[in-house]
């Protein structure tokens, strides 16, 4: 997702490709980025949210904000150029990129599986600071602490993914993600992290699992924080918004 503040854009968690794995994309053109980003944020090191090919396709020379110990990691799978721009938090830290500040926060997600696992790397999420506040959440379930996050302009909630064991490992549903916008008490929300990718063979069963969670979640803000602006984007889609004063 790009995010535009304050003269600064950031780009998070890239994945620029039409295939992943058992993973294929059904939804939106490969993705077009509209200029080289201030940097890049790296909420955790799966592979669809850490992705090598798409971090070698962002254009630049932009900083990676990744959790505390990939920088070793990048720097020999992809070179010692891309460890040299890390810069490396743990939830509770920060950095600024220009006038913006980003800063970790937790996420109740298993950061280590996978093939680099042995890393035991933290996943988190990012609050962006900046004219306005901004919570992207990488992945993520409901935690204790959640609300002390808000309140925000803006929620990027993720509310899918890729299979029926969702909930097992860490992630939001629809249910949860609307508990989460109520918790954060956010002007805004966008929900993500659905309906792009589905699994080989999934288009012909469990097809609401991919495209409905979006408007489901939508349904479920409107009881859980009737006060939230929902708006659910189809992919490419932009939305502005303006800050509270």
């Amino acid at each position: 997702m790009w995010l535009a503040d304050s003269g600064v854009s950031l780009l998070t968690d890239p994945l620029l490709t039409d295939r992943l794995i058992h993973l294929r994309r059904m939804a939106g053109p490969t993705p077009a980025l509209p200029g080289a980003p201030d940097a890049v944020l790296l909420s955790h090191l799966h592979a669809d949210h850490f992705h090598m090919p798409s971090l070698k396709a962002v254009p630049g020379e932009p900083l990676l904000v990744v959790p505390r110990g990939a920088a070793a990691f990048v720097a020999r799978s992809l070179g010692r150029a891309y460890g040299d721009r890390c810069v490396e938090l743990v939830p509770g830290e920060q950095t600024t990129i220009g006038p913006v500040t980003v800063r970790s926060v937790p996420a109740a997600h298993d950061g280590g599986r996978g093939p680099w696992s042995r890393l035991r790397s933290v996943a988190m999420g990012f609050v962006v600071e900046g004219a306005g506040r901004t919570w992207y959440a990488g992945d993520t379930g409901l935690f204790d602490g959640m609300s002390a996050l808000g309140p925000l302009d803006l929620a990027l909630i993720p509310v899918g993914g890729w299979g029926p064991t969702l909930g097992a490992h860490g992630h939001l549903d629809a249910a949860d993600g609307a508990e989460a916008l109520r918790r954060v008490k956010a002007a805004w929300a966008v929900p993500v992290h659905y309906g792009t990718f589905w699994p080989v063979g999934m288009a012909r069963i469990r097809t609401h699992m991919f495209r409905d969670p979006g408007t489901e979640f939508e349904r479920r803000a409107a009881t859980a924080a009737p006060d939230a602006r929902v708006r659910v984007l189809a992919q490419g889609e932009t939305l502005t918004i303006e800050p509270a004063a």
